[in-house]
């Protein structure tokens, strides 16, 4: 029967005695290759993620950690040192001594600056108008600064008879002159005028500060005048100082419940992202009951929510 098989076989594809036996290797050949894999396959060992998880768990902890530092560090560079007064003469203080003052290095360099162009301080009246310096850092210096309130020079000036030719026809006055005090404001409606009476600020700086304000819908808070981008932190404590925000100046609230994506986004404390997320949660949930019920969006932090709180309302 195989005999014939491979006679047939043979005829019909014409091979020879040879070609016939290589044929036949070639088909187990094959065969062995098809096999190969069921007859030497082993099976993996299943896949434990532990040691990843492991791994992937330290990492966390590690870069935890290296924010945690990263802030710490940061913190401690912007903290502000305990001020130590003392009796101190102006034109004999290095910047190290004018830090330990209050001051920065920034405005500590500017005073040795203008010492060595303009000579020595000779009253306490010239070193006020160093420009930046803190009128509450100034006023707290002020018993302890060795130097006269006005130079020598300025009051002789001031008492110094007229000697001109019309000294008889000089118009006389029962009035004495006022001494310009800078009078507190209202935060919430100062415009550019009064904001420059500050020390420190300019045309630009009272403008931002006004863009600000009104992006946010007005403050609610004196010490927001810090958020204010590019405004010195001792011209911040000036205006602290003199600003107020009386009851009649509310903030504008933004209703949860009405407002578009774009009206949430424009405030300076929500954001593109975080108003997308308080339209989502409105469509998906229906209406806020109260505004704690954003405490339930997961990307929201605690910060954020506390800093967001006063200027959102539902009705």
């Amino acid at each position: 029967m195989l005999k014939r098989l491979l006679q047939n076989l043979q005829e019909y594809f014409s091979f020879s005695q040879r070609e016939l036996r290589q044929f036949f290797l070639l088909l187990l050949l094959m065969g062995a290759c098809i096999a190969a894999p069921f007859l030497f396959f082993q099976e993996d060992d299943a896949y434990d993620p532990t040691t990843d998880q492991q791994l992937l768990d330290s990492l966390v902890v590690q870069l935890d950690q290296q924010a945690e530092d990263a802030a710490v560090a940061r913190a401690e560079r912007y903290r502000r040192k305990p001020i130590k007064l003392y009796r101190f003469n102006p034109n004999q203080l290095t910047v190290a001594q004018w830090q330990e003052l209050g001051l920065n290095q920034y405005l500590a360099q500017r005073i040795l600056n203008y010492r060595a162009k303009a000579g020595d301080f000779k009253s306490k009246a010239q070193l006020q108008k160093i420009y930046g310096l803190p009128d509450s850092l100034f006023q707290l210096w002020y018993p302890y600064i060795q130097l006269p309130d006005e130079s020598p020079g300025y009051a002789r000036n001031q008492d110094r008879a007229f000697s001109g030719s019309f000294s008889e026809n000089r118009p006389k006055t029962d009035f004495p002159r006022k001494r310009w005090q800078l009078q507190p404001f209202d935060l919430n409606t100062a415009d550019t005028t009064e904001l420059k009476q500050i020390r420190g600020i300019g045309s630009k700086l009272s403008q931002r500060i006004i863009n600000f304000r009104d992006k946010m819908g007005g403050f609610h808070s004196i010490d927001q005048v810090t958020e204010v981008y590019g405004l010195p932190p001792e011209v911040a404590d000036s205006v602290r100082k003199y600003a107020f925000i009386s009851e009649a100046s509310r903030v504008q609230k933004i209703n949860l419940n009405t407002a578009t994506f774009d009206e949430l986004r424009a405030h300076p404390y929500i954001g593109y992202s975080l108003a997308r997320s308080i339209v989502n949660y409105r469509t998906q949930h229906g209406p806020y009951p109260s505004v704690e019920e954003l405490r339930k969006i997961k990307v929201l932090k605690e910060e954020q929510f506390q800093k967001m709180q006063p200027y959102l309302v539902v009705q």
